[in-house]
């Protein structure tokens, strides 16, 4: 049973802006923290953004002041605003449990490719 699905990625040019959408089909969403990771080949999956039940985000050094994440727990989406994109944001970017151990299986992800 798929319980995270992302959305909205694409090709886009350096500095435009892309949305992406995470559908969570989790029992209790509003209970758990959420992030956003990436990944590309070769390297390792990093965390991106995460937002607390909260409402308290946090971002990675490197998407601070361009990225926005936020969530709606009544429709259970976690969303991620992309803005000034840049090439080193290429990664497919995953949805998922901020915390290791209560993380759902791996999505397919959604890949954002940001070229000339």
């Amino acid at each position: 049973q798929v319980q995270l699905v992302e959305s909205g990625g694409g090709l886009v040019q350096p500095g435009e802006s892309l949305r992406l959408s995470c559908a969570a089909s989790v029992t209790l969403f509003s209970r758990y923290a959420m992030a956003w990771y990436r990944q590309t080949p070769g390297k390792q999956r990093e965390l991106v953004a995460s937002i607390t039940r909260e409402g308290t985000t946090n971002y990675v050094d490197s998407v601070k002041g361009r990225f926005t994440i936020s969530r709606d727990n009544a429709k259970k989406t976690l969303d991620l605003e992309m803005n000034s994109l840049q090439p080193e944001d290429t990664a497919v970017y995953y949805c998922n449990m901020m915390a290791a151990s209560l993380r759902r299986p791996w999505g397919q992800g959604t890949q954002v490719t940001v070229s000339s």
